[in-house]
C-alpha cells in the first residue's frame, strides 16, 4: 500500500530507490524526483537492479562464510529480496536495519511484525555510537561474534564524515566480520545521460545530495580489511550468477557503481 500523508512530503533517496525498483512505498515527490533522474540518466533503473542483485549475492556469500548476524545501514524501504528474506536460508540469522528516513523504518517495522530475529531502528551512520548502543540492536547483534555490515549504495549520500563513521563500525567488529560496500563512482568513460543533472536533482529534491567518489577513495573505506576476491569491481562483476539481471552485461562500466567485500582478520 502506498504510504499516506502529506502529498508535499519531501523526497528521500530511500523512497526514490524504492520507486525505481518498482516498489509502492513512495510519495509523489519521490516519484517526481525519480522520473527526473531517469530523464537525466536513463540507465538509473538498470543501475538499481544491478545493485540489488549484488546485495543478494553478498548476503548469500556471507551466510556461506558463517556469518549469522547482519547489520544493514542505509537499508531503505523494504522491497522484494530484502536482507532478512535472502538470509532465510542462513540458520538462526538475525538482521538489524538502520535508516535515517522515518518512513523507511516504519515500513520495515510493519513488514517485520512478529519476526523476533529482525528489527529496524532510525539512526544516522555518522552517529555511530547511537547505532552501536541502541537497545534493539544490542538485543539482536552480538559484536563478540562475526557480523556482516552492509553499506550498499548509501555512502555516496554521506559527506566526508563517513570515513570516521565506517572506521568506528569496523573497530567494533570481531575477527571474521565482513564489510560490504557498493558506491557510485565516475568512470573514465562517459556514462549515458547527464551526471551533473542527476546530482542537481538530488540536491534540489532531497537532503542527501549525491557524492560520487573515485576508486581510490572507495578503497579507503576498507582500510585494515582484506578484500575477498574479486576485489573492488563493478556490481555485476562481483561473483555473478546465472539469474542476475542482464543490464550492462556487455559493458559493466555503465553500472556506475563499484562493489567489494572486506573481511576483518
Amino acid at each position: 500500500m502506498t504510504p499516506t500523508g502529506d502529498a508535499a512530503k519531501p523526497a528521500t533517496s530511500a523512497r526514490i530507490y524504492d520507486y525505481v525498483l518498482g516498489g509502492v512505498h513512495n510519495f509523489p515527490a519521490d516519484r517526481a524526483a525519480a522520473q527526473a533522474l531517469i530523464k537525466a540518466a536513463p540507465t538509473i533503473p538498470g543501475i538499481a537492479r544491478a545493485n540489488r542483485a549484488f546485495l543478494r549475492r553478498a548476503v548469500r556469500f556471507l551466510g556461506e562464510a558463517g556469518v549469522r548476524q547482519f547489520l544493514d545501514i542505509g537499508s531503505g524501504i523494504p522491497t522484494a529480496g530484502h536482507v532478512h528474506e535472502v538470509a532465510e536460508s542462513v540458520p538462526d540469522a538475525r538482521v538489524a536495519y538502520v535508516d535515517i528516513d522515518p518512513v523507511a523504518v516504519a515500513e520495515s517495522l510493519e513488514l517485520l511484525a512478529g519476526n523476533d530475529r529482525a528489527t529496524a531502528i532510525r539512526a544516522d551512520l555518522r552517529d555511530t555510537p547511537t547505532i552501536l548502543d541502541h537497545p534493539q540492536l544490542k538485543r539482536l547483534i552480538d559484536f563478540q561474534q562475526p557480523v556482516g555490515v552492509l553499506l550498499v549504495s548509501m555512502l555516496h549520500f554521506v559527506d566526508d564524515d563517513s570515513y570516521g563513521a565506517v572506521e568506528q563500525l569496523v573497530s567494533a567488529l570481531s575477527p571474521g566480520s565482513y564489510l560490504v560496500i557498493s558506491h557510485g563512482t565516475v568512470p573514465d568513460e562517459e556514462l549515458p545521460g547527464d551526471l551533473e543533472q542527476a546530482r542537481a536533482v538530488y540536491r534540489s529534491t532531497t537532503s542527501t545530495p549525491l557524492n560520487t567518489r573515485s576508486r581510490a577513495e572507495i578503497l579507503r573505506f576498507f582500510a585494515g580489511l582484506e578484500l575477498v576476491e574479486p576485489g573492488l569491481v563493478w556490481t555485476m562483476q562481483w561473483r555473478p550468477e546465472p539469474d542476475d539481471p542482464a543490464d550492462f552485461a556487455d559493458n559493466p562500466v555503465l553500472s556506475g557503481i563499484l562493489a567489494a567485500v572486506g573481511v576483518k582478520r
